[in-house]
């Protein structure tokens, strides 16, 4: 029977969700390293190549692979022999070292959760509460799983209650195309069938606590209809063609995870959750001899790789840019972008529509700039800024219209596609849209220089911030013309991919 200790329990939930910030698992990166040698789209590798080298630097600085340090998720077994010395509730033990490792002053994660969610939405600063899970089992210690997992990712999910004839694997190859790229692939899915709705999403997300093992069940092949639909998806997603960062290539998904459950004659409910390029998630046990201890990488864990823009990139100043070197952008062109770098997210472009609305001046000129969204962490000693990554462009498309017309904005950087919506307005306005890599925020920190809040200051990671960068890579994803490399690149791959299954 194990005594379990109320400051084990905080003090393992705070060391585990340092620990995932910045430590990739293992077989995550043996899974990207792998992706990264047969990749044949010169744009996909490129990006990878960044994703593993933020991780390589983030492992060795201690920093946060992406500037989204997640909503914590933490699945419990919970051992029916247990006995507690501790004056908290369970919850509140967790939520306490959720509190202590998004405070940490050495690496402080940022704070995302909003209280409030359909009202005032007002950050609970500390990135409490966490979606807690618990079962009870036989056994005298505590399993837990724990994750940080990303809003854009976490914001493709999809939940349909089919009927019992329909068929899964069509379904899912309807809506994986329709999750765009916003969940960073190259990635997981996890796929969860039966039960009620609740829980089959619940299934999807267990099943992404699972390590990388496709290449293994390859290999044996499959013993059930679960394992049937992984082998079977896992290729047909792959012969999409949609690749890294949605910009086309071989590799979308690194493994399909599947896990079913009973459920009612008359259902069938299917449940797909995505796990981004910033995979976060570690596994440990409590025996009442102490706090978890969490093994650390090595540094050859990681793949030597190095990645440069190349003498092709074409260096732009923001601060003298025009409209007409807009107009001469190319889709597919890497641009180094230096000078001043305004931010701006889904909260900062709520607030200035709704002062254009009411015929409010703007607190900050965006005339002949370029955006940025992004929601960065808080920098520690020495840092500008903490991880500056990307955050997904399209949630801000409803907006790009009305933004580009009253402000005169030359453009907008971001992560992943942009909809019909956000694509006629830049087309319209003859802005541009440029992508930088989600999943690499820490290497795209290392290129801002100086950074200050310049408007909305209450609103926290969102406020308006100006930025001073330097030869910050980015791709010309939509240009003048309307031109979008998440609509050529897929398309042309997934007629590459087709061709040599012939």
């Amino acid at each position: 029977m194990a005594l379990i200790k109320q400051q084990d329990v905080i003090d393992s939930v705070f060391d585990a969700l340092q620990y995932i910030s910045y430590y990739h698992p293992k077989d995550f990166i043996d899974a990207m390293a792998a992706a990264y040698e047969r990749e044949e789209s010169q744009a996909a590798k490129d990006s990878i190549a960044q994703i593993l080298i933020n991780s390589r630097m983030c492992a060795m600085g201690h920093r946060p692979i992406c500037q989204d340090t997640g909503i914590v998720t933490i699945m419990v077994k919970l051992g029916m022999n247990v006995q507690w010395q501790a004056d908290m509730s369970f919850e509140d033990m967790v939520n306490e070292g959720v509190r202590r490792a998004y405070q940490h002053p050495d690496n402080c994660l940022r704070a995302s959760i909003l209280a409030d969610p359909d009202g005032a939405r007002k950050n609970t600063g500390d990135n409490t509460p966490a979606i807690i899970h618990v079962q009870l089992v036989p056994g005298d210690g505590i399993e837990f799983d724990v994750a940080a997992k990303g809003g854009g990712s976490e914001a493709k999910a999809k939940f349909a209650m089919l009927n019992p004839s329909d068929s899964v694997v069509d379904w899912v190859m309807k809506v994986v195309p329709e999750m765009g790229a916003g969940w960073c692939p190259p990635g997981m899915l996890g796929i969860g069938i039966g039960g009620t709705a609740e829980k089959a999403m619940l299934l999807a997300k267990e099943s992404l606590m699972e390590s990388i093992d496709i290449q293994q069940l390859q290999a044996k092949g499959a013993s059930n209809r679960a394992e049937q639909l992984r082998l079977e998806l896992f290729d047909k997603i792959n012969a999409l063609g949609i690749g890294a960062q949605g910009l086309g290539g071989l590799t979308t998904v690194l493994d399909v995870k599947v896990k079913d459950y009973p459920t009612h004659a008359a259902n069938k409910p299917v449940a797909i959750i995505p796990n981004c390029a910033a995979t976060r998630h570690v596994h440990f046990y409590l025996d009442g001899s102490g706090p978890a201890k969490l093994p650390v990488p090595r540094l050859e864990d990681w793949p030597e790789i190095s990645w440069s823009a190349g003498d092709k990139a074409r260096r732009v100043n923001l601060d003298s840019l025009t409209a007409e070197e807009v107009a001469s952008f190319k889709p597919g062109e890497t641009l180094l972008l230096n000078g001043t770098l305004m931010t701006g997210r889904d909260a900062a472009h709520k607030r200035m529509v709704d002062m254009l609305n009411a015929g409010q001046t703007l607190p900050v000129d965006l005339r002949n700039k370029m955006i940025y969204y992004v929601g960065p962490v808080d920098p520690i000693a020495g840092e500008a800024v903490g991880p500056a990554g990307p955050t997904t462009a399209t949630r801000m498309d409803k907006f790009t219209d009305q933004v580009l017309a009253a402000t005169g904005l030359l453009g907008m950087v971001g992560k992943a596609e942009r909809g019909p919506v956000a694509i006629e307005a830049i087309k319209k306005h003859r802005a541009c849209y440029l992508m930088a890599v989600g999943g690499s925020a820490y290497l795209v920190a290392k290129a801002i220089k100086s950074a200050k809040v310049v408007a909305f200051e209450d609103l926290g990671m969102e406020a308006i911030y100006e930025f001073q960068v330097q030869d910050m890579p980015v791709t010309v994803a939509v240009d003048v013309e309307g031109q979008s490399v998440h609509q050529t690149g897929p398309q042309y791959w997934r007629q590459q991919i087709a061709a040599k299954q012939l």
